[in-house]
């Protein structure tokens, strides 16, 4: 599994509203047992989200949003097959988690 690369949201009870996740962590950091994901979910047109915070990310041609306030572990084991790589949109995922961390 590398950086960048979006799985199915290992929560099935979550799944409908974010179905995937992307994995935001440093390749360099593989011996961990965890990875630090990014949420992908469904847009809702009734919310209007800030989109320094919640950048749009295509996975498999679905336009989600990337939820970096809600960045979190986990297992490695339960990311089991990659459906896409989005690699491509590293800096607007970069730029999301500096939104949290510094506020800009």
């Amino acid at each position: 599994m590398a950086q960048y690369d979006a799985f199915p949201n290992p929560s099935h009870s979550a799944a409908d509203g974010v179905p995937y996740v992307v994995v935001i962590q440093s390749d360099l950091l593989d011996a961990l047992s965890t990875r630090l994901t990014m949420p992908l979910a469904e847009p809702d047109a009734a919310i209007k989200v800030p989109t320094a915070l919640c950048p749009v990310i295509v996975v498999k041609g679905k336009r989600l949003h990337a939820l970096a306030h809600y960045a979190a572990p986990l297992p490695a084991k339960n990311l089991r097959r990659a459906v896409d790589k989005v690699s491509a949109q590293a800096s607007a995922c970069v730029s999301a988690i500096d939104a949290v961390m510094s506020g800009i």
